[in-house]
């Protein structure tokens, strides 16, 4: 199941420049497995990590990829395996150079099958991936003065280096100057970083090493510089080609598999969606969102789109083309299918982030902002599955940060009733990661006198209560965060509540505060968060200034009587050992 972007997490990086080797770092929320070739990191020695909470979108199959696949020759596929499983081999036995034995030489990158004939986009993320983690081994090696290695890992890159620029140069079309000139770099720096690592392997004083490494570093870093570069250039050209398509075509089928490889390469982290965005990518697929023949397609250019605007350039196209009035109009439309709906719905999480800064300057968003809410609104209270509920609350969660007044319109909508009634639906919230988006809107429409009334109503306050105890099932880092963020808003939500004595008293008749006092006191209930214990004790307090009669004088004396501070103090020390 996918899932949103958290509220207590960025959606996605802030704008940065190319990391250590040419290559900006992404942070993306999922990725496939790391046999596919969609999937290519454009990163170096950044593991992709699924930011608990945060939205990242399932990764599908490239249209045609597996028909391909199938279609191809098993003799032809053979004979395409052996030459890229042989490359490096020969570059080493022409270099007079023995295979390492090392116990890490297990690990050498082999690309298991190429590219198909006139397939540069694949080419290039193959390929890009290979020389990436080959730079960043090269560094660790570097970095433990195994110069023999380095050598051997040098030779293996330059291979590789030489392979991406010839074979691109063989599929793509004519090359820009630019290209060439950058292409002319990197391989004189892959000469120079052969020269001097060969050179380090005839050095055995340590001093000279030591300012031979300097040397080799910056050669690395050069390199990776120009590779990043390269990489960029080329992979701007294939997003042009098919940024062009989908704006040229009026077939479905083409439209249809040109989306899908666009979607497949926001997979591939921020740098690529930058591109995107750049290169028109937002306006194209806007544009098949706004044609009644392209309806079957809503979906997927939608999902794309949520993929996009997970960076500021996506944003900001997003809001030139009026796309929000456009993700309006598809969300009240009851014509659309539910699946296009929740599609739309995973967009507008995405646009309102509370960690993208440029989503507080969507002027157009407030415009449509009742029409957006009353729909989301809808289709939660009819969401057929689990996914569709966590789009759609996850959007209405941020659009509670992105303006008080919507916590008003909720109110009259009656959300919380929708909301509660969904929570005892085991098809719409199932998981962690969807009560997280519920008490994410509950804990902030309590800050509304009116509020506490309706949660009593609707037995709101043992909801509550039972998220004060919610628990991974898994014990996946992902879902135990998600956990963590359940527990700490909604002991926000039942301090905030609990200024209605109505509510105190309800939360102390079932029993809040000896939860409470069970996860200040107990580190593993919290799973040793801070965050929880800090919005525990608040809510304990709360309680307490209004039913002290159900407090043990040890625990009056150590979380209510003493400085917020020293309580927290106290609590976080519990799990310490002096043995």
């Amino acid at each position: 199941m996918r899932r949103p972007p958290s509220n207590g997490e960025a959606a996605s990086e802030g704008p940065g420049g190319w990391g250590l080797w040419g290559v900006q770092e992404s942070r993306r929320l999922c990725c496939a497995g790391h046999d596919r070739c969609e999937q290519a990191l454009l990163q170096i020695g950044i593991n992709m990590m699924a930011l608990p909470g945060g939205r990242h979108l399932d990764s599908i199959t490239l249209p045609g990829q597996r028909l391909h696949l199938m279609q191809v020759d098993s003799v032809q596929r053979w004979m395409e395996d052996l030459k890229l499983m042989t490359e490096c081999e020969c570059m080493c036995i022409l270099q007079a150079k023995p295979i390492s034995l090392e116990e890490d030489a297990q690990g050498d990158l082999i690309l298991a099958g190429g590219p198909g004939p006139g397939d540069p986009l694949q080419l290039l993320l193959r390929r890009g991936w290979v020389i990436s983690t080959e730079l960043r081994r090269i560094g660790q090696k570097l970095a433990q003065d195994r110069w023999a290695r380095v050598h051997s890992m040098s030779v293996r890159l330059t291979c590789h280096a030489r392979s991406m620029v010839s074979e691109y140069s063989a599929v793509s079309r004519n090359s820009s100057k630019e290209m060439g000139q950058i292409e002319k770099l990197l391989m004189e720096k892959c000469s120079e970083l052969l020269a001097v690592t060969e050179r380090c392997l005839q050095v055995e004083n340590e001093h000279v090493l030591k300012s031979m490494k300097a040397c080799v570093s910056e050669t690395l870093s050069m390199l990776g510089q120009h590779f990043g570069q390269l990489l960029e250039l080329a992979l701007t050209r294939e997003v042009q080609a098919l940024v062009r398509k989908i704006d040229a075509s009026d077939n479905i089928y083409t439209t249809e598999s040109t989306t899908g490889n666009l979607f497949s390469l926001t997979q591939e982290g921020a740098p690529l969606c930058r591109i995107i965005a750049k290169e028109g990518g937002v306006v194209a697929l806007f544009k098949v969102c706004r044609q009644d023949t392209f309806r079957c397609l809503y979906p997927q250019a939608l999902r794309t789109l949520a993929s996009i605007c997970c960076v500021e350039e996506g944003v900001h196209q997003l809001e030139k083309v009026d796309g929000v009035l456009c993700l309006a109009d598809i969300l009240t439309d009851d014509s659309h299918s539910e699946a296009t709906r929740a599609e739309a719905a995973a967009v507008v999480a995405q646009v309102t982030s509370p960690h993208l800064p440029v989503t507080q300057h969507l002027s157009s968003f407030m415009e449509s902002m009742e029409e957006i809410v009353t729909a989301l609104v809808k289709l939660c209270q009819e969401a057929s599955s689990g996914e569709v509920f966590l789009l759609a609350s996850a959007a209405l969660a941020n659009i509670t940060f992105f303006d008080t007044m919507a916590c008003e319109m909720l109110l009259q909508l009656n959300a919380i009733r929708v909301l509660l009634e969904a929570c005892s639906d085991k098809q719409r919230v199932d998981t962690p990661y969807t009560r997280d988006q519920v008490v994410t809107i509950l804990a902030n429409m309590s800050v509304l006198e009116q509020c506490a009334s309706d949660i009593i109503q609707e037995n709101g306050v043992q909801l509550i209560m039972g998220m004060l105890s919610e628990k991974p099932r898994s014990g996946t880092p992902a879902e135990v965060a998600a956990c963590e963020r359940v527990q700490q808003k909604a002991a926000v939500t039942l301090a905030r509540l609990s200024r209605d004595p109505d509510v105190a008293r309800e939360a102390v008749r079932l029993s809040c505060m000896s939860r409470l006092i069970e996860l200040c006191r107990s580190p593993s209930e919290r799973n040793s968060s801070d965050a929880v214990l800090v919005a525990c004790l608040a809510a304990l307090r709360r309680l307490a200034g209004v039913c002290p009669e159900g407090l043990q004088d040890s625990d009056f004396q150590q979380l209510i009587q003493p400085r917020l501070v020293d309580s927290f103090l106290l609590c976080s020390n519990m799990e310490e050992s002096f043995v």
